[in-house]
């Protein structure tokens, strides 16, 4: 069992976890990709455990309290090419959630948040695509000593698009995170530019399957995600 805490800094919601960052928190243990489904919303700076379940799975626990499950899974999907830093750009300056954002305060895409303390992930639609495109360029905060960008923040990073391209599906709600499968494919540097995207996959009901990748600037796969949403309430 390992304990951790949840900085405030890594909220989505102002008072729980970004939910891409938690289920990177839930799977840290896992070798290769995996997948966390969220059972609670996890609470930010108090002391949370990491628990070993069996069968290669881990449970993120608040006392006895259920936050997430992981597990090894398989990420299988079919990634569309990506898109240019420059286009990604063009994008993002057509990002939808500016004005009206449920989460503000989101670490990853909260315009609320300065440069320098969220990721400010702003993707947009892509023109002529069913794509939404953003960039990235991960900052020294986000990095280990040899200058790696650390899993959660992939996670993290993935997290959000896959929830904002849910506009695609059309008329769609509040939604929270319910589950999130990743594949760290190569990994990504600080301080270098890339190219986050996202597509949606089906939706049924409340449920919006979608999925997003990070790639670097020259095109390389860098990571990729499929992500279940819950649309919770009206917006």
């Amino acid at each position: 069992m390992a304990d951790v805490i949840i900085d405030p800094r890594f909220r989505g919601p102002a008072q729980s976890a970004n939910g891409g960052y938690a289920c990177a928190i839930a799977a840290q243990f896992i070798k290769g990709p995996a997948e966390a489904t969220l059972r609670a919303p996890p609470p930010l700076d108090r002391p949370l455990a990491v628990s070993p379940a069996g069968d290669g799975a881990f449970r993120l626990l608040d006392g006895e309290t259920l936050l997430a499950e992981a597990r090894p899974a398989l990420v299988d999907l079919e990634v569309p090419p990506g898109v240019s830093a420059a286009q990604a750009r063009r994008a993002a300056e057509r990002y939808e959630w500016l004005e009206d954002h449920p989460y503000p305060s989101c670490f990853v895409c909260g315009p609320a948040r300065d440069a320098d303390d969220g990721l400010r992930i702003f993707p947009g639609p892509v023109e002529g695509r069913e794509l939404y495109a953003a960039p990235w360029v991960p900052d020294g905060s986000l990095g280990d000593a040899s200058g790696t960008v650390r899993p959660e923040f992939v996670w993290a990073a993935l997290d959000c698009p896959s929830g904002i391209v849910t506009d695609l599906f059309g008329e769609v709600g509040v939604i929270l995170l319910g589950r999130l499968a990743v594949d760290l494919v190569q990994p990504l540097r600080v301080g270098d530019t890339h190219v986050v995207t996202a597509w949606p996959i089906h939706r049924e009901g409340r449920k919006l399957d979608t999925a997003s990748a990070l790639f670097s600037e020259d095109g390389g796969l860098r990571a990729v995600a499929r992500a279940r949403w819950i649309e919770v309430a009206a917006r």
